[in-house]
C-alpha cells in the first residue's frame, strides 16, 4: 500500500524565487503528507529562502550544476532516507500539482519503475512550442524504434521513480545532463520499465528557460552523440534496492 509519507516530490529550482512558491503550494494541496525537497542549484536569488518558509526541504548547490545533476542530487537524498517513490516536477510552474494523485495512482497499479507524464498521449499540448514538439517526437521515435515500446514524450521532466530506478539513479554511472532519451534508453537497456500517462503543462511565466538561444542545437547534438555511445556499450544489469 502507497501513503504519502512514502513519497518524496522533488523540485529542482534555478532562480525560480517568483515562481515556485506556487508549485509547493500546489503540492500540498494535492499531496498534503508528501516530503518536499527543492534542489537550490545555485540560484542568485531568493529560490532557497521562498522554498523553506513554504514548507519544503531545501538543499543547495554552491553552484548552478545542471538540472541533471540536480535530479541526482534529489535522488541520492531519498535512498538515503529510505523513501519508496519519488516524483519530479519543475519549479517554474509549467506542471501542474492537480496530476500528483494521477501519478500516486499510476504507482499503486503499474509494475513499471518509470512513469513520464507525457505532453503528447492524447493528442499535441498546444502549449509547448512548435519547434520542441517537433524535436520532442523526433526523439520520442527514436526511442521508440530502439526500445520496441511506444514512448511519446522522452523530454518531459515531471516523472515518478519507484525504488528500483532510484538505485539505478544514484551510481557513479548516472551522468546525463539532461536525462531525456538517452537516460530512458539506458534504464530500459538495464532491464527497467517505462509507461506513461496523460498530462498538459502550462506556459512559463517570466524567468529564462534553459532550451533558449543555441542551446537547442547543442542539446540534439549531444543527445544523438550520447544514444551513438550508448549503443556501443554493452547492457548494464538491474541494481537491486
Amino acid at each position: 500500500m502507497i501513503t504519502t509519507n512514502h513519497i518524496l516530490v522533488l523540485i529542482p529550482a534555478y532562480n525560480e524565487e517568483t515562481r515556485v512558491v506556487e508549485v509547493i503550494k500546489g503540492v500540498h494541496e494535492y499531496l498534503p503528507q508528501a516530503k518536499i525537497l527543492v534542489i537550490n542549484d545555485g540560484s542568485g536569488d531568493g529560490t532557497a529562502r521562498v522554498s523553506r518558509e513554504a514548507g519544503a526541504c531545501v538543499i543547495d548547490h554552491p553552484f548552478n550544476m545542471g538540472v541533471g545533476t540536480a535530479l541526482q542530487t534529489g535522488y541520492k537524498y531519498a535512498v538515503q532516507n529510505q523513501f519508496r517513490y519519488v516524483i519530479q516536477l519543475d519549479g517554474d510552474g509549467q506542471h501542474p500539482p492537480a496530476f500528483l494523485p494521477a501519478f500516486v495512482a499510476k504507482l499503486k497499479e503499474t509494475e513499471a519503475d518509470l512513469i513520464i507524464g507525457s505532453r503528447f498521449l492524447q493528442g499535441r499540448n498546444h502549449d509547448v512550442p512548435l519547434a520542441r514538439g517537433m524535436g520532442n517526437a523526433l526523439f520520442g521515435k527514436l526511442v521508440t524504434l530502439l526500445i520496441r515500446e511506444k514512448l511519446t514524450d522522452p523530454t518531459s521532466g515531471y516523472r515518478a521513480l519507484k525504488s528500483t530506478a532510484l538505485q539505478f539513479c544514484v551510481q557513479d554511472t548516472y551522468g546525463f545532463d539532461y536525462p531525456d532519451a538517452d537516460f530512458l534508453l539506458t534504464l530500459h537497456r538495464s532491464g527497467y520499465r517505462i509507461e506513461e500517462i496523460p498530462i498538459h503543462v502550462l506556459p512559463r511565466k517570466g524567468g529564462h528557460s534553459q532550451h533558449g538561444g543555441l542551446k537547442p542545437v547543442y542539446y540534439t547534438i549531444k543527445m544523438f552523440l550520447s544514444i551513438f555511445i550508448i549503443l556501443l556499450r554493452k547492457k548494464s544489469v538491474q541494481v537491486t534496492p
